[in-house]
């Protein structure tokens, strides 16, 4: 069984697996429009992590799993709690093409989706609206920044070829309000 990972299973997966390959699903874009009580932010102050809108042009990068075994019940059960239970996605099976081309078919995944049906569902909002969300939110996984950051840095590192406007918006939003937390090389050497 493959489980495709695009929020926070890119890079804290929470199960053991086989292998896996970082690639994309056709048909969907991912955006920061599910709430989160739980993980990245609490009933008072809700988080904002991803979720997959049908969008038939679009494309969206992340990690596909590949469990075995004994690991298949584990997995679904573990990713049934985080993300069904507490996080109140629906599963889905999908297409993932391994970035990885080497003649390989694309492969038959299973994918976690929030719906607008879904009672923590917080839909669209602005760019600065979403990062003014998160920076005040923290859950029981971590604070809310660390989740878009280290979304950020997996795409830029692991899919530099891939775009994902919606997510670099938002880190540039999050950059504006709060310029303190990103320092370079070159602007240590300068003060």
């Amino acid at each position: 069984v493959w489980i495709f990972g695009y929020g926070s299973l890119v890079w804290r997966p929470g199960f053991e697996f086989t292998s896996r390959k970082v690639g994309f699903i056709r048909g969907y874009s991912r955006r920061f429009w599910q709430g989160d009580t739980f993980h990245r932010g609490s009933e008072r102050m809700p988080g904002r992590v991803v979720t997959l809108l049908e969008d038939r042009g679009a494309c969206t990068w992340g990690v596909a799993y590949e469990v075995r075994g004994e690991q298949i019940a584990a997995s679904l059960q573990y990713l049934n709690m985080r993300e069904a239970v507490l996080g109140g996605y629906d599963t889905k099976l999908v297409k993932f093409h391994p970035q990885e081309k080497d003649g390989e078919e694309p492969i038959l995944a299973l994918v976690y989706i929030a719906t607008p049906q879904n009672p923590s569902y917080l839909g669209p909002a602005s760019e600065e609206d979403i990062a003014a969300q998160i920076i005040v939110s923290s859950g029981c996984a971590g604070h809310n920044i660390e989740y878009l950051l280290r979304l950020a840095d997996f795409m830029r590192y692991f899919c530099p070829q891939a775009e994902d406007k919606h997510l670099f918006s938002i880190e540039e939003a999050l950059i504006s309000i709060l310029p303190c937390l990103y320092y370079t090389e070159d602007s240590l050497e300068e003060t």
